[in-house]
């Protein structure tokens, strides 16, 4: 080991003092990316980070160097790169062994659809790295168009009516990799938020955390009710709030009531949901068949179906 890799090996991680995202940064009141970002602060603490951001809400929202808002070393990518590019970082951390944490910070579009390929490739490989997916259910920075992480029903720029197809089950997707670990936070629960943060950036090998964030000029809402949005969401159990180990073990870490009032409040507080008429009993029973899978995965005893 050389004289500088030593010197920076043993060199203490510096405590967090400010919050990752600091102000002046241009996202719009009430966004779901910034309220996770600063859920993750509290994760890091005294951990040494680098942030990889594709194309995004999170790429131009905390401007250039030296006057960015992002309280951390950030490499910007293209839609597609950002896996590709962590990788790289995640390589370099490991050869100077100075306990690096790589972090790849993208929203949905970068996620389940134009970064899928490398994400997968990562993933795959079992890279050293934490990837980050905001999820706001749309291309929030580029005009307000339909992602794959768009629910069905959903109005965007691009499907006035609301969107035909069903949204992807990423963390399905990436437990389908065996990934080192995944799990779902909501930011209205930041107990088991900070938590699932902190295990992940001490885990080694590929992770990933899937964060829903609502977007108030996508969802059309109030900016005021971004975390009540994410709470009715994991109530009705729209939302689950789960994680899975090594792409095998899945744990149900909230139990919801499923509540129908909590899910018709969620569809009524978004006008997203109004031109395509999308009730609360269409979502419940896509809901009763997401539960079912889960319970069955998690190795709870499944009641059988009563028939007529």
């Amino acid at each position: 080991m050389s004289e500088l890799t030593a010197t920076v090996a043993s060199a203490p991680a510096p405590a967090r003092a400010a919050p990752l995202l600091r102000p002046g940064n241009s996202n719009c009141p009430g966004c779901g990316m910034s309220m996770a970002l600063q859920i993750f602060a509290r994760g890091i603490e005294h951990r040494r980070v680098q942030l990889v951001v594709p194309a995004s809400c999170a790429a131009v929202m905390a401007g250039p160097f030296p006057t960015t808002s992002l309280a951390a070393p950030v490499v910007l990518s293209t839609f597609g790169a950002g896996a590709a590019v962590a990788t790289g970082l995640a390589r370099v951390a490991r050869l100077n062994g100075d306990g690096t944490r790589v972090v790849c910070w993208a929203g949905d579009g970068g996620t389940y659809d134009i970064g899928m390929a490398s994400l997968s490739a990562a993933a795959e490989r079992d890279e050293d790295v934490l990837y980050v997916c905001y999820d706001n259910e749309i291309y929030g920075n580029t005009g307000g168009q339909r992602s794959s992480a768009t629910p069905a029903g959903a109005s965007t720029t691009n499907t006035p009516a609301g969107k035909l197809e069903e949204k992807k089950d990423i963390l399905a997707i990436l437990a389908a990799h065996r990934v080192r670990y995944a799990a779902s936070l909501s930011i209205a629960h930041p107990q088991d938020a900070v938590r699932k943060v902190r295990r992940a950036l001490d885990t080694s090998g590929f992770r990933f955390l899937h964060v829903l964030a609502p977007c108030p000029t996508g969802w059309k809402s109030e900016p005021a009710l971004g975390i009540e949005l994410v709470r009715l969401a994991v109530r009705s159990g729209l939302y689950p709030i789960v994680e899975i180990v090594e792409g095998r073990k899945l744990v149900i870490n909230h139990e919801p009531d499923f509540s129908t009032e909590a899910l018709e409040l969620y569809l009524s507080l978004q006008r997203r949901f109004q031109r395509s008429g999308l009730s609360a009993e269409r979502f419940a029973a896509a809901i009763a068949q997401n539960w079912r899978d889960l319970r069955a995965r998690s190795g709870r005893i499944v009641p059988a179906d009563r028939e007529g």
